[in-house]
């Protein structure tokens, strides 16, 4: 049986058309640019509660902006970065399968759900993520680069070949998730034993 290859991960967008570098917009005034948004970076906007339902984002960056709650319904979030952004909330498992693809990182993703996503390759640095839920992803090969995993929620999810050298505060049942190849630090040892009550002593 051939090893499993790991996935390729998306290059982050880094191109931007002068003209397509926005600072400070609101809902209102995004929805008039239109429905559909490509190599667009987004800097400092106020979009927490928007509905972004049945929009298109490709190759764009979203800096140091807030999106909390935002409705994901049907959006399309292709090879879409997010940088330094509060997230909270933010059903990401509602998005457009076709061609998801995202990046995090510095970002507050506290409460976030990617129930069912395809995220192989994703890579997830310096990001808050207590009590997100990852149950039914695929997280092949992702990476978690100093995250905090505090409650995060990993069940029958696909972590085949994931970091978690540098995770902190997780909690996960092997019984439960696909962990073949997985990479955890010595340090992590009891988030893998939670379900048994063992005492581990330094």
């Amino acid at each position: 049986m051939k090893p499993r290859r790991k996935p390729l991960a998306l290059r982050k967008p880094d191109y931007f058309p002068a003209e397509q570098v926005l600072t400070g917009l609101t809902a209102p005034r995004l929805l008039a640019l239109g429905r559909e948004f490509e190599q667009f970076r987004f800097v400092h906007c106020e979009l927490s509660e928007a509905d972004l339902a049945g929009l298109r984002f490709e190759d764009c960056l979203f800096e140091r902006c807030n999106l909390t709650t935002a409705k994901l319904s049907g959006t399309a979030l292709q090879n879409v970065a997010f940088a330094e952004c509060k997230l909270l909330g933010v059903a990401f498992g509602a998005c457009q399968d076709m061609l998801f693809g995202v990046h995090f990182d510095d970002c507050q993703l506290r409460y976030a759900s990617f129930g069912g996503k395809k995220l192989p390759g994703t890579r997830f640095n310096h990001c808050s993520l207590p009590e997100a839920d990852f149950t039914n992803a695929d997280l092949t090969g992702s990476t978690f680069a100093h995250c905090d995993l505090t409650g995060t929620i990993f069940h029958n999810t696909q972590l085949a070949g994931a970091d978690f050298t540098t995770a902190t505060g997780f909690s996960l049942d092997p019984e439960a998730n696909a962990v073949r190849g997985t990479r955890f630090a010595l340090a992590a040892l009891p988030g893998l034993l939670d379900k048994y009550g063992l005492l581990i002593e330094p």
